[in-house]
């Protein structure tokens, strides 16, 4: 059938289909896009190799636009840098309110291995080396945080059984250094299952403190 000149059809054929119109995002929109696009370039290279050019091309924006919402690319990594650390000492604490301390380790390993296993991104970001600036957002002073809730818990333990309490910093700083390092190798590995490494942690952990000399001495003097 032939299209007759003038016709509605062919006044369709004949006008271009218009391009759907273009979303603007709001500023806080935004603000959550170059987060969420920094965080993941953040991991994946490292605050050095990272550059605003990069990040402003993935959010299909100009570099302008980065520095107005960030001043620069150490204004922006402080922000992820800093979402992570609150979002994985959150995690930490609520494992961290009750219950026997046996279950409080297997909960503090299991809590952390499950944030590496849900936001693999973010715990690369504190992982990696940090500029000079971010020296206190890392994953180490999140650890040492950590490592002070549980000094609490292990001094009241220690009163309890009759052992030094002004031990518990050293104690605390040497279980969440375990776990801390295993979860940074399960990062890589992804096995055994988190819940088979968090027992394992716990019985090494657990059985060692169970039977600790009040006092011990070096083995050879």
């Amino acid at each position: 059938m032939t299209d007759v000149p003038g016709s509605d059809r062919a006044r369709r054929r004949a006008v271009p289909a218009a391009k759907p119109s273009r979303v603007r995002m709001s500023a806080t929109q935004r603000r959550e896009q170059l987060i969420s696009i920094a965080r993941q370039i953040f991991a994946e290279r490292g605050f050095d190799a990272t550059s605003i050019e990069e990040i402003a091309s993935r959010a299909k924006v100009s570099k302008p636009v980065v520095y107005e919402h960030f001043g620069g690319k150490e204004g922006l990594y402080a922000v992820v840098v800093d979402r992570e650390v609150r979002s994985l000492l959150d995690r930490i604490t609520t494992a961290l309110t009750a219950g026997h301390p046996r279950e409080l380790l297997e909960q503090a390993a299991l809590t952390l291995l499950t944030y590496i296993e849900e936001e693999t991104s973010g715990f690369r970001v504190l992982v990696r080396e940090s500029p000079l600036m971010s020296a206190t957002g890392n994953f180490s002073s999140v650890m040492n945080d950590v490592a002070h809730q549980v000094e609490h818990i292990l001094g009241a333990e220690f009163s309890s059984r009759g052992y030094d309490p002004k031990l518990a910093e050293l104690y605390s700083q040497a279980l969440v250094g375990m776990v801390a390092l295993t979860g940074r190798w399960w990062l890589e590995v992804r096995k055994p299952r988190k819940e088979t490494v968090a027992a394992h942690l716990v019985n090494l952990a657990w059985n060692g403190l169970s039977h600790l000399e009040s006092k011990p001495g070096p083995i050879m003097g």
